[in-house]
């Protein structure tokens, strides 16, 4: 195994982009970084750009104002990279599939490696979600 692949299992950093959500899905993903959950003991760290993340975790739908942020999010960040879809409105668009703001789940406009369901997911799955995509990674 080479030293970055190493490197990149033992110690993702994570950029949280979002897409238009109702915020719960994003009270849960920061839950994760407190002392009570600690992600930090599996390494992963919140970085503050896309161009030092190996993990874009995105919540909420896609509205066709955030399209092409995601989009320029998308291609800053490194490869290899790990796509996160957080809750019911990532993964399959949620209450506001039908909504006219919705550009649409985010596996129509970026492909995504994990999906995270659940309106909000709990910390728990959350962190589940994230080592389990870094250990099937090849």
């Amino acid at each position: 195994m080479k030293l970055k692949d190493w490197a990149f299992k033992k110690s993702p950093w994570i950029f949280h982009l979002g897409a238009g959500s109702c915020n719960n899905c994003d009270i849960e993903l920061l839950d994760c970084i407190t002392p009570k959950f600690d992600v930090e003991r599996f390494g992963i760290l919140l970085v503050g750009s896309p161009r030092h993340a190996d993990c874009l975790v995105i919540t909420g739908i896609v509205t066709k104002k955030v399209l092409p942020r995601l989009k320029r999010v998308y291609k800053q960040t490194p490869d290899p990279k790990i796509v996160i879809a957080v809750g019911a409105c990532a993964c399959s668009g949620g209450i506001f599939r039908d909504g006219y703001n919705m550009a649409g789940p985010v596996d129509r406009v970026i492909p995504v490696d994990v999906y995270i369901p659940g309106c909000p997911p709990k910390p728990e799955a959350i962190i589940s979600g994230i080592v389990k995509a870094l250990g099937d990674m090849k």
